[in-house]
């Protein structure tokens, strides 16, 4: 898993990128251009709801076109704020309506990442309702419970909450869902992947050979490409202060990582919609 890793400050970290796609898994090629996002409408990932892995195990979520989950090996890697920078990024620079799922249940982090406080409110038909913020819907378990408070739960109310989270939610149209994954590979993590039609994963680590096992473990079935961001103090203090560096610094390297891997995604997720409509090949 030898990779580029940028080296802007001295300071390494880098992440994989995996995509599945038609029911096996591809890796993801990076062409050298960077390029536009395109609109929701034809090219991006608002053409098409994703098949399922397997056959349709999982189930599509009502009004989202496309799920995408932001996972890794272990805790402590940057996930959750790639995550947060990931969607803030395809909300403003790709024009996309993105929704941000907290699905790390035993340590949410979305409510302080994205300055978001309070309960969310409950719509008519009992759903709750996802609180906004820099131009993304979010919803996380860190509403409902106290700040400090620890979420001491076995698995099955994890699943309970998951499925609330996901399904209890007055989401409304998307154009993607972005899914903050509990770190790891336990029950939490494969009932998500299992349920939810995935348009594909995105796997954080940092380049030490220890993190790099976990995220091996995590990613075992994916193929594995590297995408490099650099890493900045600044990401810290800006996400501590609940404002995602891709608005607080739009022009550091950080920033300018996480819109390329943004537009990067919307092209991805435009080449699988079209290899789906394709259909198989059949050659007599």
């Amino acid at each position: 898993m030898i990779s580029q890793i940028l080296r802007p400050l001295g300071v390494y970290a880098s992440f994989f990128l995996f995509v599945h796609a038609s029911g096996s898994l591809q890796g993801w090629r990076w062409g050298a251009a960077r390029g536009s996002c395109g609109s929701a409408a034809g090219s991006g990932p608002g053409s098409r709801r994703v098949a399922a892995a397997g056959g349709g195990k999982g189930g599509s979520i009502e009004g989202i076109k496309d799920i995408f989950a932001v996972a890794s090996g272990k805790g402590g890697v940057g996930k959750s704020t790639t995550a947060v920078n990931l969607a803030v990024a395809l909300a403003k620079t790709c024009k996309l309506k993105v929704g941000l799922l907290d699905a790390d249940v035993y340590g949410p982090s979305i409510p302080t990442l994205m300055n978001l406080q309070g309960k969310p409110e409950v719509s008519e038909d009992l759903k709750m309702v996802p609180m906004k913020n820099h131009e993304v819907w979010c919803m996380s378990i860190g509403f409902l419970v106290d700040k400090d408070a620890p979420v001491v739960w076995r698995g099955p109310m994890v699943m309970s909450a998951l499925e609330k989270l996901t399904r209890g939610v007055a989401w409304g149209e998307l154009d993607v869902l972005v899914v903050d994954m509990p770190p790891g590979t336990g029950d939490a993590q494969l009932s998500i992947s299992q349920r939810l039609q995935l348009s594909g994963a995105l796997i954080v680590s940092t380049p030490q050979d220890i993190a790099l096992i976990d995220a091996r473990r995590g990613a075992n079935m994916f193929r594995k490409v590297e995408v490099p961001i650099p890493l900045e103090v600044e990401i810290r203090s800006s996400s501590d202060e609940g404002c995602p560096i891709v608005t607080s610094s739009p022009f550091s390297e950080s920033s300018k990582a996480y819109n390329d891997v943004a537009r990067r995604v919307v092209r991805r997720l435009a080449e699988l919609a079209e290899e789906r409509n394709r259909g198989p090949q059949i050659s007599l």
